[in-house]
């Protein structure tokens, strides 16, 4: 019995029996249960943030720089994962969270008004090359340095929100509900990339957001109360 790929006929058998389903059956079935809860989630993981900088009109706080490495690291973990055959609940994620990414930069440059030159050129330079990278039209050595490297962006797309939170000593305009997903939506990840033997780059990828995204949680919940200084315009 198997539904999205998920086979139910080991758990199901177990129940039938009255016995409790063996560690070697659950395990796959929780880790593949939590996969595509974590793709169901994702679908709405960035729109607290989205709503919360529509609703102040405001980008005060944020990092432009850390939410448009987000998108390339997105961007380079998807295609990853689509050209080495994973199956969807391992990285299903990825899709949804590419696409409230890149709506959020938009939310940002709307807001940020006026948008210097770099800041466009930046843009253009992505939209010219992610859809080569997404088809996969690439040398296979230089996808996997690609995705090597897209940990390493993760990590300084959170740095530059870390240092302005902690330089201004104050979150402004981030989203709580937002942060908390994203250290969840890490945790189960670890679990569930262990159980689908996954490449030990994606588990790294895992750990490292546990990492980044617990820092910037943290630094929320330590300056909950505090006002930042007027944010100028996006570079």
């Amino acid at each position: 019995m198997d539904y999205l790929g998920i086979d139910l006929s080991c758990a199901i058998g177990s129940l039938k029996d009255g016995n409790f389903p063996p560690k070697d059956c659950l395990l796959p079935l929780i880790s593949k249960l939590l996969g595509y809860a974590i793709v169901a989630a994702s679908t709405t993981v960035k729109l607290p943030q989205i709503l919360k900088i529509v609703n102040h009109k405001s980008v005060r706080g944020l990092s432009l720089i850390a939410f448009e490495l987000e998108v390339v690291g997105y961007t380079i973990a998807l295609a990853y994962c689509l050209h080495n055959g994973l199956p969807f609940s391992a990285y299903g994620e990825l899709v949804f969270l590419l696409i409230q990414a890149l709506i959020l930069v938009a939310v940002i440059y709307y807001y940020s008004k006026p948008v210097g030159i770099t800041t466009w050129i930046r843009a253009l330079l992505y939209c010219a090359v992610a859809p080569t990278i997404l088809a996969g039209q690439i040398d296979p050595i230089l996808f996997e340095a690609l995705y090597a490297s897209q940990h390493a962006i993760f990590f300084f797309a959170r740095v530059p929100q870390i240092w302005k939170n902690f330089s201004n000593k104050s979150t402004g305009e981030l989203s709580f509900l937002t942060c908390l997903m994203n250290v969840a939506g890490s945790l189960v990840r670890v679990f569930t990339s262990l159980q689908e033997k996954a490449p030990t780059m994606v588990l790294l990828g895992s750990v490292l957001g546990i990492a980044t995204n617990g820092a910037v949680l943290s630094q929320i919940i330590l300056y909950w109360n505090s006002q930042v200084p007027k944010e100028k315009k996006a570079e």
